[in-house]
């Protein structure tokens, strides 16, 4: 449930409400019971931070955000980049594929 902020406009009493977005809205104040209770509009409650989905989703290649950090900064830099090739395992599998002493002449 939605909590809504209202200000009455005679007395100036201020309360946040916790209510049902069917329920009517209150217009009694319940400071001066005067029919001068509005509801107030209010910025959202929330705010999205960091980098998530909305950030780095859907976008070209090129468009994604460093992870990288500038020593001036204060923090620690990154060591590798995603450009750089992985060193390959001595424990991999080969290639998949025909081997060459299969083709058989």
């Amino acid at each position: 449930m939605p909590i809504y902020a209202y200000k009455c406009e005679s007395c100036g009493f201020a309360k946040d409400v916790l209510q049902k977005m069917s329920d009517a809205p209150l217009d009694t104040c319940p400071n001066c019971s005067q029919p001068t209770f509005k509801k107030q509009l209010t910025a959202a409650g929330f705010q999205l931070k960091g980098s998530g989905w909305y950030a780095t989703d859907f976008k070209g290649a090129g468009a994604a955000p460093s992870t990288a950090v500038a020593p001036s900064e204060g923090g620690a830099v990154a060591t590798g980049t995603a450009s750089e090739p992985a060193a390959p395992k001595a424990d991999a599998a080969p290639p998949a594929g025909p081997s060459p002493a299969a083709s058989g002449s």
